[in-house]
């Protein structure tokens, strides 16, 4: 007999799992924000968190609660789509869920089992923020970073980054290959696959790293090539979209999803970093890059696409909005998944030629404040010149 509080618990989340999601009056013309978290940890299953069997249990307690769920690549498949979640446990340690939905804003649940990886890396302690690629190689590649403890730092808090490469054709069975290595910077984190060969060759964007937190001569974003994906190594990369001062990605850079094909050029959703009193700032912004030569930046807004907004920026890690998966559909329709707060994910809905109006059409950061008000001012004048030109 299942203990009385199970069934008051379901009950709770059923209520949760169908609720309907709705467009907030959020507006900028760009995207719409989403009013209900798409994932939280109380999307878990129960039987993932409590001993339901009353003897070992008797009062109902949580056995392995779960912190937080967060950073989720995503994909659609078969017209269903997936988010590979990073669901963060009580006891910090991270791990991957596979929830499913025939919407794109709502009814999330997850499968009946986390993903088990195969363990190939007894050193590796943790793993999270997966990217989801389908590639033209036929295979669905998951990039995520791999943990380990650096064993040459007596700081318990100094770590190791990696970027750990798995594969699958259903997001069920998962087939583990060697982590990336890359020649020239000793880690790496926020690693995507582009979906497509360059030369014959698979294609990354990496983020090199001289420490676990700290960019050090890392410059942003770079772009390398590998010749075996069953044994990737990084020779050379070529940094894309650079770190610059007093910017959004003055701190540090990183891709969120894989980027996607338009016709117009590669579209990245990146997220990028600023430190502040009150910690670091973590933000979402895009650029686009040239369709044969992907590593040359073509067009680069100005600024934020997506920053934390009201109750977004409360959580675990306040301030931060961070991505690592978006869909775009076939009939133009483009869906952002962003975590809260290393707390919980949110959606922004979108379409690809809205995105790419923006990315081409947006001013580029000019650098300077003086230059800023510039350009402000003329577009003042532009629009005095238009209004004036109707007879108001």
């Amino acid at each position: 007999m299942l203990h009385d509080a199970y069934y008051r618990q379901l009950e709770r989340q059923e209520r949760l799992l169908n609720r309907r999601n709705q467009p907030t009056d959020f507006y900028n013309g760009i995207y719409t924000r989403w009013e209900h978290p798409v994932l939280t940890r109380e999307h878990i299953p129960l039987a993932w968190r409590y001993d339901l069997d009353p003897k070992r249990n008797p009062y109902f307690m949580e056995r392995l609660g779960v912190n937080a769920v967060m950073n989720s690549g995503a994909i659609e498949l078969d017209g269903k789509f997936y988010l590979v979640a990073r669901i963060e446990g009580n006891d910090r340690k991270s791990f991957f869920g596979v929830a499913e939905s025939e919407s794109p804003v709502d009814g999330f649940r997850f499968w009946e089992r986390p993903v088990e990886l195969p363990d190939t890396c007894p050193e590796e302690t943790n793993v999270y923020d997966m990217r989801l690629t389908r590639h033209e190689d036929g295979w669905i590649y998951g990039v995520f970073c791999s943990e380990s403890k650096d064993q040459k730092n007596p700081d318990l808090s100094a770590a190791v980054a990696a970027a750990g490469i798995i594969r699958t054709r259903d997001l069920k069975t998962w087939e583990r290959l060697p982590n990336l290595t890359t020649l020239r910077s000793p880690q790496q984190r926020n690693v995507d696959l582009l979906p497509e060969f360059v030369d014959g060759k698979y294609a990354f964007f990496t983020r090199p790293m001289d420490d676990f937190i700290e960019t050090g001569s890392g410059g942003g974003i770079g772009f390398g090539l590998c010749d075996d994906i069953t044994h990737p190594v990084i020779d050379e990369e070529i940094i894309t979209s650079p770190r610059r001062y007093h910017t959004i990605t003055e701190a540090k850079n990183g891709e969120g999803a894989p980027p996607i094909k338009t016709r117009r050029g590669w579209l990245h959703i990146a997220h990028g970093v600023r430190n502040t009193a009150a910690g670091l700032r973590y933000v979402i912004y895009a650029y686009v890059t040239d369709l044969k030569e992907p590593w040359k930046v073509i067009a680069e807004p100005s600024g934020y696409l997506i920053a934390p907004l009201g109750w977004e920026r409360v959580g675990d890690v306040s301030n931060v909005v961070f991505t690592n998966g978006a869909i775009a559909r076939d009939n133009g329709e483009l869906y952002i998944y962003y975590a809260a707060s290393d707390t919980r994910m949110h959606v922004a809905s979108t379409t690809v030629d809205r995105l790419l109006d923006y990315a081409f059409h947006t001013p580029s950061d000019p650098l300077r404040s003086r230059d800023c008000v510039a350009q402000r001012c003329a577009l003042i004048e532009r629009n005095l010149a238009y209004l004036n030109g109707l007879g108001r």
